[in-house]
């Protein structure tokens, strides 16, 4: 498994990483020392993903709709 810095990854790419280290944790056949690795690495992806979701959901909440309920545009969200 790749170790690319976690912070530097898409939504996508952490989660399809999640997705390979809850698979190999499942199967059971990952040393002890290894499981805690990888246990580590998952719980830093899954805080990822949070964070990226957390993101996407700011800047939808953020669109502004008219009377119609028609997007007129976005307000900038402050952070991001």
């Amino acid at each position: 498994m790749a170790e690319t810095p976690i912070d530097e990854m898409s939504f996508e790419d952490a989660i399809r990483e999640l997705e390979q280290v809850v698979t190999q944790l499942d199967r059971g056949e990952v040393a002890l020392e290894d499981s805690i690795k990888l246990y580590e690495r998952g719980a830093a992806l899954k805080a990822r993903c949070e964070a990226k979701l957390k993101e996407a959901e700011e800047k939808v909440a953020q669109i502004t709709l008219d009377a119609n309920g028609e997007a007129t545009g976005a307000t900038p969200v402050e952070g991001l």
